[in-house]
């Protein structure tokens, strides 16, 4: 039995509070992810239809089982997010209903997953979509990069201790605290306008 359902933003169900453009939502998980509130199987990743698309892509590729899909998607992002198997194989039993994979048992006994015609057909109809889900996640991957890299981690080490040591017979009230906030202030700025 066949079911026309869009996935992702544009879809009946992708509609309501989630409804940011794909660049903006980008830009939101790849904050969250340099600020460390991104903890693998913890945050949420896609929007309503998102997993389906990137795993259907991933099937596309090679027929997989559904921790494969889990692995894959871990080292998309470098090992910043991995879906729980409590969304995936639900999403996966979805796709079969609607027709989009089919479900083999492979010799290991486990179920193997491979794209059937319709899923081909919705692949080339998301195909922008899909390319927006894997920058989002490539941008993800970059950012924890960026956020875990020894010089950064050293810069950030430097700054602190520098400010202990500047301020520590500061009173509260001092000026040269203000200063201070108003050159770190003015430092994250011109990091965040970086292009």
């Amino acid at each position: 039995m066949r079911h026309k359902m869009k996935f992702g933003p544009g879809g009946r169900r992708g509609r309501g509070r989630n409804n940011m453009t794909g660049k903006k939502f980008a830009r939101a998980f790849a904050q969250a992810a340099f600020e460390g509130a991104v903890h693998k199987r913890r945050t949420r990743m896609f929007r309503r239809g998102e997993l389906k698309l990137i795993a259907l892509h991933l099937i596309a590729e090679e027929p997989r089982h559904g921790y494969d899909l889990i692995k894959r998607i871990e080292e998309l992002t470098n090992g910043h997010y991995a879906p729980s198997p409590g969304i995936v194989y639900p999403a996966l039993t979805l796709m079969t209903e609607m027709d989009l994979i089919e479900e083999k048992t492979g010799k290991d006994g486990k179920k193997i997953y491979s794209i059937t015609e319709d899923g081909k057909a919705k692949l080339a109809e998301e195909e922008k979509h899909i390319a927006e889900i894997l920058e989002r996640l490539d941008g993800v991957s970059k950012m924890g990069e960026a956020s875990d890299g020894a010089s950064i981690r050293r810069a950030v080490h430097n700054l602190k201790s520098t400010i202990r040591i500047r301020l520590a017979d500061e009173e509260k009230d001092s000026d040269k605290i203000l200063e201070v906030a108003a050159i770190i202030d003015e430092a994250a700025g011109k990091i965040e306008r970086l292009k």
